[in-house]
């Protein structure tokens, strides 16, 4: 059964295709297999919104099944920023570097509990005939100071995770991937997900 992921970022497929490799009836596609189709601008005032927004307009457009995301990193001492600006904080050509720096500078006077943070995902499935579920996964954890860590993307470099002491760009592929927002959402439609393959066979 086909399934398309909703994104043409490498870093976010790489993963979702590490955490539903046990579902191994699925024939995953991402936005990369399908390089004329426009996605549509993220509007939604909410990560639930968004990738609603993505799920359902791909799904149509398609017409296949398709899971898309929609996550940022909330600082609740910020008023909530950067939120579902997260990709775009520093700008709509920022780096992901430019985005941790201008996170960093906007946190430069807070200590302690101040730099509280979580990172929340909302995931969304649909068919071309309206979305199936959505889902919610959070990991808490803290901004530091400086950036460690060399791999993951985004944010990771400057969140740890609580009771791990490393960022997420500082753990392993496999640990992160077992802990992440991301699991915790598809952990929650990976019920829906097994129901398709059944009913597919």
């Amino acid at each position: 059964m086909e399934l398309v992921i909703a994104s043409r970022n490498v870093h976010k497929i790489r993963e979702f295709r590490a955490i539903l490799k046990k579902m191994s009836g699925f024939d995953l596609y991402s936005l990369i297999d399908f390089p004329h189709y426009v996605p549509p601008p993220e509007t939604g005032a909410t990560f639930e919104e968004n990738a609603i927004l993505k799920a359902a307009h791909a799904a149509v457009a398609l017409n296949r099944y398709v899971i898309a995301d929609d996550s940022g990193l909330i600082v609740p001492a910020l008023g909530g920023a950067p939120g579902v600006y997260s990709r775009r904080y520093a700008g709509e050509t920022a780096t992901d570097k430019e985005n941790r720096q201008k996170l960093l500078h906007a946190m430069r006077d807070l200590n302690d509990t101040s730099r509280q943070a979580y990172f929340e995902c909302w995931i969304a499935l649909a068919s071309p005939e309206g979305i199936k579920k959505t889902s919610k996964g959070v990991s808490e954890g803290m901004i530091i100071e400086k950036e460690r860590g060399s791999f993951g993307f985004g944010y990771d470099a400057i969140f740890v995770k609580h009771e791990y002491g490393k960022t997420f760009a500082e753990l392993e592929e496999d640990t992160k991937n077992r802990i992440s927002h991301r699991r915790k959402a598809l952990d929650k439609i990976a019920p829906v997900l097994e129901t398709l393959l059944q009913d597919a066979q």
